[in-house]
């Protein structure tokens, strides 16, 4: 399978008072007439912020509405979502939109913790509610690191799960920097997760990073698709994410093809440097890879067309 680049569609230029930088981390709700666009703003450096736009289906290029304030609120102090929301998963059951995210607080030894949150919409997907404070998915005794990014899908009257699950904190110079790998959880009601802690997708070395998982069944086989980077030079340089390939015949056995993922950087422009948080969405006019570029989302976010 091969993915034809579209172009850049959205970048962050202060276009609200709280939505200072980045476009991060595309999650898209397909409807009949739009895409909704579900992504991560920042209001300062470390903190972050999620909101929608909507796309002409037949056109992603054409904006129709950029929404004008925050869906999810940060949460309380001491809680997993304190300092951060980005989206992750969407999933339409029967009459509610079901939005999982990536909650992050500050650390002490560590810049961060982040796990997953859930919040459902009662109006497609306009307006969100927390289903509590806490997370949905978390660490335990096989997990202690982080659970998040997850992708969702609704088959077999279960809720398939794939998800970013921490592995270790590397010191490099003075600052630490995360690894993580991709696990899978399954639920009944899409709330309460099951997890073994076995890994699905696996590093392929002690300094890489696999992240933002999206499953797609498509000619009797299931395809997965997610960014990886190394541990050094990966903030726009050699090591920066770069889009990864692994196919299934079962969900359980994942056979991992990077050279297949049919996407790489571009020459030149918002992408070239990196490739990152790519989310797949099947329509009636074609199936599109939306991603970000360079910078995490710094400089927006693009799509491309998959041609057989």
């Amino acid at each position: 399978m091969i993915w034809v680049k579209q172009g850049k569609i959205f970048s962050v230029e202060n276009n609200f008072d709280w939505m200072k930088s980045h476009a991060q981390i595309p999650t898209v709700l397909v409807l009949e007439d739009r895409l909704r666009v579900y992504f991560s703003t920042r209001t300062v450096p470390t903190e972050s912020k999620t909101t929608f736009l909507d796309l002409d289906i037949k056109n992603p290029k054409t904006i129709l509405y950029i929404h004008d304030k925050p869906i999810i609120e940060n949460g309380k102090v001491g809680t997993f979502d304190e300092h951060g929301v980005m989206p992750s998963g969407v999933i339409k059951q029967n009459d509610k939109i079901y939005l999982y995210y990536s909650g992050w607080s500050k650390r002490v030894n560590v810049p961060y913790s982040n796990l997953t949150g859930l919040a459902i919409s009662d109006d497609n997907g306009k307006t969100f509610k927390k289903v509590g404070d806490g997370p949905i998915l978390s660490t335990n005794i096989y997990e202690p690191y982080s659970a998040t990014s997850p992708h969702i899908f609704f088959e077999n009257e279960l809720f398939h799960m794939f998800y970013c699950s921490g592995i270790d904190w590397i010191k490099k110079e003075d600052k630490y920097e995360h690894t993580y790998d991709i696990k899978y959880a399954f639920s009944k009601d899409g709330i309460h997760f099951s997890q073994d802690g076995k890994s699905v997708i696996a590093p392929k070395s002690k300094n890489e990073a696999i992240t933002r998982p999206v499953v797609l069944a498509r000619n009797d086989k299931y395809h997965m698709w997610f960014c990886y980077r190394g541990s050094e030079d990966f903030r726009d340089g050699k090591d920066a994410y770069r889009i990864g390939y692994a196919w299934s015949n079962d969900l359980k056995n994942w056979y991992r093809e990077d050279e297949k993922a049919g996407v790489d950087v571009s020459e030149e422009g918002w992408d070239s440097k990196m490739m990152a948080y790519p989310y797949v969405a099947q329509t009636p006019y074609g199936t599109y890879m939306f991603y970000n570029g360079n910078g995490f989302g710094q400089s927006g976010f693009g799509y491309a067309v998959l041609e057989e």
